[in-house]
């Protein structure tokens, strides 16, 4: 279906939107970088709340968010601006499809909205979704509207068809993994019962050839249920919900399936997901699965009585699961004359009669019947209190025994004195301390790192050092950083500490792969997060980060030229210098920055060295001091004033430093620096050096301090002829608002 074209915009609201947009992507950005008092964060929320009033025409203004563009009162600009298409997107991700303003907005609404702009989508989903958070938190004259993806679904029945072709392509496939779309596809129907059953009939009624036989198709549809319950406990949701949904669809299988899903029980890896699948499988599931086959094959075959014995290997539960599902098939095929009763009589008769001796060892029986034997017999003494088995269930929980396993590996790392038998405890070990920081687990995954680490000190044992190296390498390159990643965007403080002691017992391994993150991280708190945990490794971390100079990312390198800064003070001043003439501007920018901001005669050196070797880079890094507006650039500015010469491309860089000194804190050093500019020129360039004298002049006058008055009031009293044109409105000026001071 195709979407009817909106009308378009007159150019002076097109601009008005594009206005408003900008100043939204500014205001979210200070939003999220300062606290609500910050001067920047009231001036970013007036310009907003000016540039929305601009937009209203009536009482209040209705936005639709699409994902590339936003409509005023559905309406859109002739041509999307840029910023238009980014806002639109950052509310598209967050499920916003509509927002209305009231005339009456505040900045206090705004800062609310833009809060929660600086959220991942993945924190508001937990929270209840943008709007459900929004309205939390007190707005008034803002009102949000979500996408339904309910009615989203029903619009995607179309597609429905493809991606399930795709899901069954993937599962049958060589690898037998699912993709991003299969994926999102899978969750999708897994959160409607009928849904998913309609797709376990598409697996059913895929080809009947050699790649889509019984037994593949049962293995395709576990790798699904597998693949869903992965998915949401990387994202720290409930699995068991998708258990619950695949056994709520089981009369949906056929008697077939059913069988090829109960051998699955001796497979190694899906093996646990049928038994805690077919646990969920209620009496009444099975009943109309017994029922549903009995009216569709018009008797009991022998593949049902199978997949039944599969089911309910109980003989007692079976008379009263029959006589359950005898009540659900007369009401689904009355039938006449007693025709019914026969049918289902032999059914029945076939269905309580059969034996699964083809598939059941004698041996195996004979366990199975001593198992229950003995489990009815505990039952029948149970003379333990209640409080004591309950003490022991609980030495059996998956929490008590992975703690056990922790305690175990510890003691072993500890214990150990053959460094060969050590390495191959650390190789079990890791794997343990990577599972148990996704679980969440930080105090118990440091405690084994710890251990591993304590080998690296000074109380460690020399030749287990080698192994332990290698151990925390491996650590640093494996998914612990993924982990680590994971939880900083959602735990709370308290949490965050413990994992910062993860990260430092693991050591400086992991700086570089945590920077590497933090270069790529969108999230405000997980930004925030990561530099404290980076900081936290102190001059350690340096040597690590020195080695993202060379990355090819350029975004890595600036983060480099931060930690650089931090973690190495003056010491960095070399690595930064070699960092001044990076292909990138953004990192020279990073670079010059950082070197102004250690702020020290060595540093002001460097960049004077950098500035007199010439060519382009040096006019460069000449715009980005002016652009900085930094009093601690002052001495670098002056001396470029006093030994560079304003020839060709450096006129204009000349008159910007003058114009940039008068702007910034007066002090001797930019006062003679003015002074040299006013009085210097060549009568062969009158044009230029009248420019410059001028520029120099105004900027003595900005700075407003008696020494440059004097300098001005000088220039007109005993300069030549050029200097005292250029000084005596300044001068005027000057003693004029002297006059008004006094």
């Amino acid at each position: 279906m195709t979407l009817p074209r909106p009308d378009v915009l007159a150019v002076d609201q097109s601009a008005a939107l594009a206005e408003f947009a900008r100043a939204c992507k500014g205001a979210a950005r200070a939003v999220s970088l300062y606290p609500r008092t910050h001067p920047s964060i009231r001036a970013s929320l007036a310009r907003l709340t000016s540039a929305a009033g601009r937009l209203m025409a009536t009482r209040e203004l209705t936005l639709l968010v699409y994902p590339d563009n936003l409509l005023l009162d559905g309406r859109a600009p002739a041509r999307t601006d840029p910023a238009v298409a980014e806002l639109a997107a950052l509310f598209h991700e967050r499920l916003v499809s509509e927002l209305t303003i009231d005339r009456e907005v505040d900045a206090d609404d705004w800062h609310a909205l833009l809060l929660l702009l600086a959220k991942s989508p993945e924190d508001l989903v937990h929270g209840g979704g943008f709007g459900k958070t929004f309205a939390a938190s007190g707005g008034q004259h803002v009102s949000v509207r979500e996408i339904d993806y309910a009615e989203v679904l029903r619009e995607r029945g179309g597609r429905r068809k493809a991606d399930w072709d795709h899901i069954i392509a993937c599962c049958l496939g060589d690898n037998r993994t699912l993709d991003e779309r299969a994926l999102n596809a899978v969750l999708d129907a897994l959160g409607d019962t009928e849904l998913f059953a309609d797709l376990i009939d598409h697996l059913q009624a895929a080809e009947s050839d050699s790649a889509f036989a019984v037994d593949a198709r049962a293995a395709a549809l576990l790798q699904m249920i597998q693949g869903a319950m992965d998915a949401l406990a990387a994202r720290s949701e409930d699995p068991s919900r998708v258990l619950e949904t695949a056994a709520a669809t089981l009369p949906r299988l056929t008697p077939e399936m059913i069988v090829a899903l109960v051998k699955e029980r001796t497979h190694p890896d899906r093996g646990p997901v049928v038994a805690d699948l077919l646990k969920r499988v209620t009496d009444a599931s099975i009943a109309e699965f017994v029922a549903k086959s009995v009216a569709a094959e018009n008797g009991a075959t022998e593949r049902l009585a199978q997949a039944f014995e599969a089911l309910v290997p109980e003989g007692e539960r079976k008379s009263d699961l029959l006589n359950l599902a005898e009540e659900v098939a007369r009401r689904a095929m009355p039938a006449a004359d007693g025709a019914f009763e026969t049918l289902w009589h032999g059914a029945r008769e076939m269905l309580l009669s059969y034996t699964d001796t083809t598939f059941v060892s004698t041996e195996y029986a004979r366990e199975l019947s001593s198992a229950r034997q003995q489990a009815i017999e505990v039952e029948r003494v149970s003379d333990d209190p209640p409080e004591r088995i309950a003490g022991w269930l609980d030495t059996v929980s998956d929490e008590s025994i992975r703690l056990q396993d922790l305690a175990l590996l510890s003691d072993l790392l500890r214990l150990e004195s053959d460094p060969a038998k050590w390495a191959g405890i650390v190789t079990v070990a890791i794997p343990e301390i990577e599972r148990h920081t996704l679980l969440g687990n930080f105090c118990g995954a440091r405690e084994l790192a710890t251990v591993i680490a304590k080998e690296l000190s000074e109380g460690g044992r020399w030749d287990f050092s080698i192994e332990a190296t290698k151990a925390l390498d491996r650590l640093a390159a494996g998914p612990l950083v993924r982990h680590v990643i994971l939880h900083l965007r959602k735990v709370d403080d308290a949490a965050t500490t413990k994992l910062a002691g993860l990260c430092h017992s693991v050591g400086p391994a992991l700086v570089r792969p945590l920077a590497e993150a933090l270069a790529v991280e969108e999230n405000a708190r997980c930004i925030r997060r990561l530099r404290d945990l980076l900081l936290g490794f102190g001059a350690a971390g340096r040597p690590s980060v020195e080695q993202l100079k060379s990355s090819s990312n350029p975004s890595v390198r600036r983060t480099a030229i931060d930690l650089l800064r931090v973690f190495g003070g003056i010491e960095a001043l070399p690595e930064l210098a070699s960092m001044l003439g990076d292909s990138d501007p953004q990192v020279q920018r990073e670079s010059i920055r950082a070197i102004v901001q250690i702020a020290t005669p060595e540093a002001y050196a460097v960049l004077e060295q950098a500035i007199v070797a010439g060519g382009e880079s040096s006019q460069a890094m000449m715009r980005e001091l002016i652009d900085l507006r930094d009093d601690r650039a002052i001495p670098v500015l002056c001396h470029a004033i006093q030994h560079t010469r304003p020839r060709g491309r450096l006129v204009h860089l000349h008159a910007a430093i003058v114009e940039s000194l008068g702007g910034l804190s007066a002090c001797s050093e930019s006062t003679e620096a003015l002074k040299h500019a006013l009085y210097a020129g060549h009568w062969w360039a009158p044009l230029r050096t009248a420019a410059l004298r001028k520029a120099a002049a105004v900027a003595l006058r900005r700075l407003g301090t008696s020494e440059a008055t004097a300098i001005l009031q000088e220039a007109v009293d005993r300069g030549s002829r050029g200097v005292r044109a250029a000084a005596r409105v300044e001068a005027a000026a000057a003693a004029r608002r002297d006059r008004e001071r006094g």
